[in-house]
């Protein structure tokens, strides 16, 4: 695979999980307000986000390598 091609795929990968992570944070938000039970929607959120962070960090790698 080219190097331009891993690239996009990180880049635009990592950006569609830090934001899906960050709207599920937020809906963990809304429910620890509402009382309703949070952790585990807080911590798949979290885990989302991170997740986007590193695929982005790998996609930034691979951009200093073009």
């Amino acid at each position: 695979m080219k190097l331009k091609t891993k690239w996009l795929i990180y880049a635009v990968s990592g950006l569609l999980l830090v934001g899906a992570g960050l709207s599920v944070i937020g809906e963990a938000v809304l429910h620890k307000g509402a009382g309703a039970p949070f952790f585990w929607l807080g911590t798949a959120g979290l885990v989302l986000f991170n997740a986007g962070l590193s695929l982005f960090g790998q996609a930034v790698v691979y951009r200093t390598k073009m």
